[in-house]
């Protein structure tokens, strides 16, 4: 919401009159160098949105919108006149549903309307030209990222994430305690990285079948046999490489024992180390944000992979025994697996780096599994946090 500021106005005032923290106040408005306001200045306010509507004023109050226009005169007078602050109390992203591309930035762009100290960019684009949009928060030295989908099926993990983002950005803004966290000590100390869809082009293809361009479409059905109109197993990119199988983590291991020798609907490695865009543009963003922590979201198993190589420092132990307390997943220390993108990070950065591998059963997770799987990770989002 944005409001005009007036001779003597200050953002410390608006903070007070909003009751939203100063610091996200500060951070909506960059282009605001200084507390005293300029008179007309614009002023985004986060966490509000604006009432428009007589119908929509009349949800504030227990009568009819026609008894609220008696009360200022006819209608047609004072017709588009109403303009009231309403805060925004309830999530705007709806995880609970068939979560593609276009749901993603649907929720992003009202993320950032809401909540304007939200920053985005695009670190990069798929093999189709989707952008990979990289999410922001918080003004910490403690760099700590977040992904989901790096596997096609497995896009229940963005409709978490963002889930997440959604209550995190409502505490915060609202000062309210989330599982009896206050956020605003975490948005002080960690500046939070999320890209919610690595994959953007196997999500859709998952979801929405073959695209309509060639030969990625020829492609992509005679990869999956050549008749089935069933996409719901793919894993890889559009281009048959699964990317996260993509990183120089002893790569050459998983190329030479991986079954599929060519692109596939999964396991393929590729023929070399990140020859994919979005395998490119994820390693890129690790290169130059100097990450403390990352946190790799897929499914399924209710298990949270966390050493790779004896590179694991000693102090990711503890924090994964905190995420392991606070959902009920278990910490597994090694696996036989290479070339992952957190294979790859603890071996360069010697930091520490985490696969969270959400829910049970069978991929893709039903969605009638997302209330429980949220309840269960949200824990690990809040410890991944106060453990920075």
């Amino acid at each position: 919401m944005n409001i005009y500021a007036s001779l003597g106005d200050t953002l410390a005032m608006y903070s007070k009159w909003f009751s939203v923290p100063y610091e996200l106040l500060a951070d909506s408005n960059p282009h605001i160098k200084k507390d005293e306001l300029e008179p007309g200045e614009v002023v985004r306010i986060p966490g509000y949105e604006t009432v428009h509507t007589w119908e929509e004023l009349a949800s504030f109050f227990p009568v009819h919108e026609e008894a609220l226009q008696r009360m200022k005169g006819t209608p047609e007078i004072i017709s588009g006149s109403v303009q009231l602050p309403k805060r925004v109390i309830s999530r705007v992203v709806q995880g609970q549903k068939t979560y593609d591309f276009s749901a993603l930035h649907q929720d992003i762009e009202a993320l950032c309307r809401c909540y304007p100290f939200v920053r985005t960019r695009t670190i990069g684009y798929s093999v189709l030209g989707l952008p990979l949009i990289e999410i922001k928060i918080g003004q910490g030295p403690i760099r700590v990222h977040l992904n989901g989908s790096f596997h096609a099926n497995e896009w229940i993990t963005t409709a978490i994430i963002m889930t997440f983002l959604n209550d995190y950005l409502l505490a915060v803004t609202n000062s309210e305690p989330l599982r009896g966290h206050h956020m605003l000590d975490y948005y002080k100390k960690v500046t939070l990285s999320v890209v919610p869809m690595v994959n953007p082009d196997g999500v859709d293809l998952v979801l929405h079948g073959p695209p309509e361009q060639e030969p990625y479409r020829s492609e992509v059905i005679r990869m999956n046999g050549g008749f089935s109109d069933d996409f719901s197993q793919w894993k890889a990119n559009i281009r048959g490489v699964d990317l996260n199988n993509q990183f120089p983590a002893k790569w050459e291991v998983e190329r030479a024992r991986k079954i599929p020798k060519a692109p596939a609907p999964r396991d393929f490695p590729g023929f070399a180390p990140l020859t994919e865009p979005e395998a490119k543009a994820m390693a890129a963003l690790a290169e130059e944000s100097d990450f403390d922590m990352i946190l790799a979201f897929h499914t399924q198993g209710k298990e949270i992979y966390w050493g790779y190589e004896g590179f694991e420092p000693s102090e990711a132990e503890e924090t994964v025994k905190e995420f392991a307390k606070t959902s009920g997943y278990q910490a597994v220390k090694y696996i036989d697996s290479h070339a992952g993108y957190r294979d790859w990070f603890i071996q360069t950065w010697k930091r520490r780096g985490y696969t969270v591998e959400l829910g049970e059963g069978v991929n893709p997770l039903p969605i009638e599994q997302f209330t429980e799987i949220y309840e269960d990770s949200l824990g690990i989002f809040l410890a991944a946090l106060y453990m920075a």
